[in-house]
């Protein structure tokens, strides 16, 4: 159980030193409260519970030292959040103000809020009234982009975009200079970013036909809380290409902070009963949905640490796990278009003997992701090496060992 303890607390407080003493006094708690607990098969729950109340604890005393407002400490996660569940309009508003850069929210509340005239927000703010007018505009167009709850297509909004059924001819050449600075929030393995309003369509491409097999269609749908941790609801639609292959719909929760974006639960159907597993559930969730040590997830400022070295086509690694770098700067052609990316690769982070290279715009949004299997992956049940099934798909080296090239991924992002 200790681990579920340890992943809870972690999520809800930062500094690792503050965490572990909120750890200690866990334990205490549960040592000396163990003989009143009447159901023994209740064992976890109450477990949970007890480091609920002393992380509410944690924020009560830092409160007191800092004077600040408690909810403020236990909101810091998610700036601006609701304590409830209520999915209102009202909710929407506050959530979606919440999201906007300081300055549009401040001149949003002026105009709307205090219902101050543009002359007047001028003079409080010190300046022209045309600025004000502008910002005001700005502020506005962020609020309905970010707004989820929208009947009809605005002036400008963004259309969803029919992927083709063959992936566009692309090509990949290397830039001799510095990866530059990006804000990476999409989900890992998703592309979708965790946002309210945002959606996304994107596809599954085989080699070597460079056909679709599956489409995927995403949303945000709306807030949810696990385990008191803030973040949104996803639903996706899984669709196969084949004929006679049947859609899978899925949803899931994720959190997007300043620093990681992870997953915290997922739903699925087997058997029609409706089964349910968290960022506790180490055995049914982590290994499919955890990313990063105690699934802090992947990071959104990514730099290069030096954990993946790539010369070319041969790639060497630090023996460490999640190994996750950004790699090179490269310029990458597709439909038409020229993109200045960096390539972030991931080596055995989710598989043994898998790796990826995912070429980000600077944008922060996906150009391009391609999958690699080790030559001997999955062995037992493919009956041949990938170098035999793919024999003219591209190869890397890495740490040694042959990676060959198995399929690609596109967002409506490149088509936009």
């Amino acid at each position: 159980m200790r681990p579920s303890v340890e992943r809870f607390v972690r999520f809800r407080i930062d500094s690792k030193a503050d965490a572990d003493d909120v750890l200690q006094e866990v334990c205490l708690a549960a040592y000396l409260n163990f003989p009143s607990l009447r159901d023994r098969s209740a064992f976890k729950a109450w477990l949970i519970s007890i480091a609920a109340n002393k992380c509410r604890d944690f924020f009560r005393r830092r409160a007191s030292r800092a004077e600040v407002p408690l909810d403020a400490l236990e909101g810091a996660s998610a700036p601006g959040a609701s304590e409830t569940s209520d999915t209102s309009e009202a909710d929407a508003v506050r959530e979606t103000m919440a999201l906007l850069r300081d300055h549009d929210r401040q001149i949003l509340r002026l105009y709307f809020w205090e219902e101050l005239p543009q002359a007047s927000i001028a003079q409080r703010l010190g300046i022209p009234v045309g600025t004000v007018k502008s910002r005001l505009h700005t502020a506005k167009r962020s609020f309905r982009e970010k707004y989820p709850y929208r009947t009809g297509r605005t002036k400008g909004e963004r259309r969803m975009i029919k992927l083709p059924e063959l992936l566009p001819e692309y090509s990949i050449s290397e830039i001799k200079e510095p990866p530059f600075s990006v804000k990476w929030e999409e989900l890992m393995g998703w592309f979708l970013v965790p946002k309210l309003g945002e959606k996304l369509n994107w596809a599954i491409y085989d080699y070597p036909s460079r056909r679709m097999t599956e489409l995927f269609e995403m949303k945000v749908t709306g807030r949810a809380k696990v385990h008191g941790i803030e973040g949104v609801e996803i639903s996706s639609r899984e669709t196969p290409t084949a004929e006679g292959g049947a859609a899978v719909e899925r949803t899931f929760v994720a959190q997007l902070t300043d620093t990681h974006c992870r997953y915290l639960a997922t739903r699925w159907s087997e058997g029609g009963v409706a089964n349910y597993a968290t960022f506790l559930d180490a055995d049914e969730f982590l290994p499919n949905w955890g990313f990063g040590e105690d699934n802090c997830g992947n990071e959104t400022n990514p730099v290069p640490k030096g954990d993946i070295r790539r010369e070319g086509t041969v790639i060497t690694t630090a023996a460490k796990p999640f190994l996750l770098d950004v790699v090179g700067r490269y310029a990458v052609t597709i439909a038409g278009k020229t993109y200045d990316t960096i390539c972030v690769m991931d080596v055995e982070t989710y598989d043994d003997g898998v790796a990826s290279e995912q070429f980000l715009d600077s944008s922060g949004r996906t150009v391009l992701w391609r999958r690699f299997n080790r030559d001997d992956w999955a062995l037992d049940r493919y009956g041949k090496r990938w170098s035999e099934l793919l024999p003219g798909s591209e190869r890397l080296t890495i740490n040694g060992k042959t990676y060959v090239h198995w399929y690609d991924c596109i967002t409506e992002h490149i088509l936009a």
